[in-house]
């Protein structure tokens, strides 16, 4: 594999990464309280909303390192699965009428980021190797 290839994996998991965590920070500091009406329309419990957490601060933060880059990136297309099917529902088969792009195109396009990086691995710049990057 070349410098670019590796190169291209690094900056796939920053991006993702830093994005996401962005969405992890501000949950952070506002709580995830509100998920639970979304939860408990699906009969879940309140407290998985605590998972969101993993999802969008530790896994962004093991992306951006390099770290079990792979199951990071397979925790993030959970999430963004969840936040499509819990909060988003009503969007998924819309189009924005703000500049026409699709209802859930951000969390798609993370979903699929992630099992990108779930399937490529993490390249060459990472902290650590295992079974998991």
């Amino acid at each position: 594999m070349n410098n670019r290839e590796d190169l291209g994996k690094l900056l796939l998991r920053v991006a993702l990464g830093g994005i996401l965590l962005f969405h992890g920070i501000f949950k952070l500091t506002h709580g995830v309280a509100w998920m639970a009406q979304p939860l408990g329309h699906f009969g879940l419990p309140a407290f998985l909303a605590y998972g969101t957490y993993v999802a969008e601060v530790l896994a962004p933060v093991l992306l951006i390192v390099g770290l079990k880059a792979r199951l990071a990136a397979l925790v993030i297309v959970f999430d963004m699965l969840m936040a499509m099917v819990l909060v988003l529902r009503p969007r998924i088969l819309t189009v924005n009428p703000a500049g026409g792009g699709w209802g859930v195109e951000l969390e798609a396009l993370l979903l699929l980021t992630a099992l990108s990086v779930f399937l490529i691995g993490s390249g060459r710049y990472r902290v650590a190797k295992g079974v998991w990057d």
